[in-house]
């Protein structure tokens, strides 16, 4: 990949590896330094925003997740172009091919200084849960504006610190 990055940029290796070092040290710097970001501060709206869709995803109440939704909310699924506008078409998603997301366990972590969670599906042995998505949320006002649900769970959830599985017994006080 490194090699792909120099050539684009028309640089050589050892620059794109040098600036790949220096774009994760930063990353790093920051993720240390979150609360001093201006990241969403604990009980501010953004995230008793994000604690109410947690609980209504995790417990699948679609009558609460469309009271959180923008009117005009987006659910995306990169890279697949698949793409929900309105709450409607999040629902149908979510109640329709996306239903194998009911009973899913979400568990709090911050992405571009955004409410996020690591989205853990039932496994179809009922033995704990396995990483499904990362859910990265935007805001308007006081509803969520946008749900993009990254799916390469194997490289992101190491690198937000998120477990690669979850057993049932680690989920008490997660709704159901």
């Amino acid at each position: 990949m490194a090699r792909e990055v120099a050539d684009l940029h028309g640089c050589t290796l050892a620059s794109a590896n040098s600036a790949l070092r220096r774009a994760r040290a930063t990353l790093a710097d920051r993720r240390d330094r979150a609360g001093e970001l201006g990241l969403p501060a604990p009980g501010g709206t953004q995230q008793v925003l994000a604690e109410r869709y947690a609980t209504a995803f995790s417990r699948y109440d679609m009558e609460e997740l469309g009271l959180l939704l923008h009117v005009d909310a987006t659910l995306s699924l990169p890279p697949y172009a698949k793409w929900m506008h309105g709450v409607a078409d999040i629902e149908s998603w979510l109640t329709g091919p996306a239903i194998g997301c009911r009973g899913s366990r979400l568990v709090p972590t911050v992405a571009n200084g955004s409410p996020a969670f690591g989205q853990y599906r039932p496994r179809k042995d009922g033995n704990g849960y396995e990483p499904w998505a990362l859910q990265v949320l935007d805001f308007s006002g006081d509803r969520v504006a946008s749900i993009t649900a990254f799916r390469d769970t194997a490289r992101l959830f190491p690198q937000f610190g998120l477990p690669g599985y979850l057993r049932a017994e680690a989920c008490p006080g997660v709704p159901t």
